[in-house]
């Protein structure tokens, strides 16, 4: 295979067997499908889970040789609008089949983006179009898929990746590759990942373009997470009451490292159970971290809200959290 591929792409399972994590949807799913009559299909759950993955290997299962000709794939966050579920997706419905199954397949990823009227013009096609057409939709949030669309299909709710999962994939990835990856390196590209496949082949695939020996200090470089040891030093200075040594130390990170704002409250969250501090003080603090990242994320100042943060730890270092 060309050695330019994505390794996501060249990686990517192309049979049942072939996938890791799911197994229990992987079970209900081919039961399903060797049956040769699937329902409208939801797979919801977190980005790099297997949900694309899985819904191309249901066609090619299905169809063989002629997939591409009964298949239609639409990105919804892409096409969002009414338009596209009028024209695109009726167009193609409406049509038979060019295979012995007597239906097509139409594959809307991320369709909690598209909106409300997109989703009631769905409605009606799903309906009206069964005898020729089945739907696999991905999302990240069933919650804003409507509850007519989510009654005319069978849901798979998926899991990030367990460990085992992301290791099995890793591994198979060092063999094909000729890498040689440390156990703190596994260990470390599980933590960055959060159970996110996707995201692991990608660390990987850009660790090994350093050197074919990756360890722990590689993938953190290509992460530009902080190091618990640089986070454990801002919060000592900060619960010893030293506010200034603190802030500077957390901009040297920062600054150093390429570390942004939501990655260090990340690290911080992690670290607070870790401090010797009471129980009670932890919980407060772990309250104040969760609020800081939402401010954040809401747009409000990096810089500005992490000194907060460590205005709080200070405070709980002097008694008066």
């Amino acid at each position: 295979m060309n050695q330019a591929n994505i390794w996501t792409e060249k990686y990517r399972p192309i049979k049942f067997e072939d996938m890791a994590g799911q197994q229990e949807i992987i079970k209900r799913v081919r039961s399903l499908v060797q049956s040769l009559n699937i329902p409208h299909l939801l797979f919801a759950g977190p980005a790099g889970t297997g949900k694309s993955t899985l819904a191309l290997i249901v066609v090619k299962e299905l169809f063989g040789e002629k997939w591409k000709e009964n298949y239609l794939e639409l990105n919804a966050s892409d096409e969002r609008g009414i338009d596209v579920v009028r024209q695109k997706v009726k167009d193609f419905a409406r049509t038979k089949a060019i295979e012995n199954l007597p239906f097509k397949v139409i594959f809307l990823d991320e369709a909690d983006a598209l909106t409300r009227e997109a989703q009631q013009a769905l409605r009606r096609t799903m309906e009206n179009y069964s005898n020729t057409c089945r739907f696999i939709l991905s999302c990240n949030y069933s919650s804003r898929i409507i509850d007519p669309i989510q009654s005319r299909c069978v849901v798979f709710r998926f899991k990030l990746l367990e460990k085992k999962d992301i290791s099995k994939i890793a591994k198979n990835i060092e063999e094909k590759e000729k890498l040689n990856l440390s156990e703190k390196a596994l260990e470390f590209l599980y933590e960055a990942a959060e159970g996110d496949c996707r995201r692991a082949i990608n660390l990987l695939q850009a660790t090994a373009s350093i050197s074919s020996n990756v360890d722990e200090e590689m993938i953190r470089m290509v992460t530009s997470s902080a190091k618990p040891k640089d986070v454990k030093v801002v919060l000592d200075y900060a619960l010893a009451g030293d506010f200034v040594g603190a802030r500077d130390k957390l901009l040297d990170v920062m600054l150093r490292e390429s570390v942004s704002g939501t990655d260090i409250i990340k690290a911080i969250q992690k670290e607070i159970w870790n401090l010797q501090i009471e129980p009670e003080i932890k919980v407060r603090l772990t309250e104040k971290t969760g609020e800081t990242e939402f401010r954040m994320i809401e747009g409000s100042d990096e810089f500005v809200q992490l000194q907060s943060l460590i205005a709080s730890f200070v405070l709980a270092g002097l008694g008066k959290s």
